[in-house]
């Protein structure tokens, strides 16, 4: 699987979207270290708490399947300039692979790429929970 494939499936996953509200699409795809890509669309809900992003639902796909390694993850936007993932993403994705390799698309084909302990430095991890007494 090569970055642009990868891309081209999050761009597919958009379509999916569920954005009723923002009226901002996302799509994302998520590949495994055994080569299998996971797909996410953002899903907006009246209650705007109980929405979730698409990289936390091509995450969570992944994770719900067995899959726990990660090599790198597609996000696609309608936007001016590509879109990163949110904080709260950053923090989730940072749980199964800290050295993610992210690409981000935007609708004229621009692409981003950044890694994201590089965008998430210092990291809360589960090592942090092993100093409570």
């Amino acid at each position: 699987m090569n970055k642009d494939e990868l891309l081209k499936m999050a761009v597919k996953a958009q379509n999916n979207a569920y954005a009723p509200y923002s009226h901002f699409k996302v799509g994302a795809a998520i590949l495994t270290r055994n080569g299998k890509i996971y797909s996410g669309c953002n899903i907006e809900n009246s209650s705007y708490g109980a929405s979730i992003c698409a990289e936390r639902v091509a995450l969570f796909k992944a994770v719900s399947e067995g899959e726990k390694d990660f090599l790198a993850i597609a996000i696609a936007t309608d936007t001016k300039e590509p879109v990163m993932p949110c904080g709260i993403c950053r923090q989730v994705l940072s749980e199964f692979a800290p050295n993610l390799k992210i690409y981000a698309i935007n609708i004229s084909g621009k692409v981003k790429e950044a890694l994201l302990d590089q965008m998430l430095p210092d990291a809360f991890t589960k090592e942090d929970l092993e100093d409570i007494k």
